[in-house]
């Protein structure tokens, strides 16, 4: 088991988190406070940027294999290194599942 350090940009927070541990179950052990709802990597609402380092999230499944690189899902997320994450910050799939077909017509019901 290996401890690594975690950093929150722009809070000056900072935790140790093993890598076999949660950074979102650290968080609420230290009293810190991060968003989440779902807590099983479906909703989004507990991601963060990865400004610096790496993690293993093999179960977050709201995420897409691009995004698994610059974006943790806290409640997945196990690190692999030291770290700095911006939190509340979420990927552009999220844009993308809100604008995708908004411009486009309904389709005329057959009668």
């Amino acid at each position: 088991m290996t401890d690594y350090t975690v950093e929150f940009v722009g809070t000056g927070e900072e935790i140790t988190v093993s890598d076999k541990q949660t950074i979102l179950k650290r968080c609420l052990e230290e009293g810190i406070a991060q968003e989440y709802s779902c807590r099983v990597g479906m909703c989004l609402a507990c991601s963060a940027e990865i400004v610096e380092g790496e993690v293993a999230q093999p179960a977050a499944r709201g995420l897409t294999e691009e995004e698994r690189e610059d974006y943790a899902l806290t409640c997945m997320a196990r690190p692999l290194s030291d770290l700095k994450i911006d939190r509340g910050k979420y990927p552009p799939s999220i844009e993308d599942d809100t604008t995708s077909d908004a411009s486009a017509e309904p389709a005329a019901a057959d009668d």
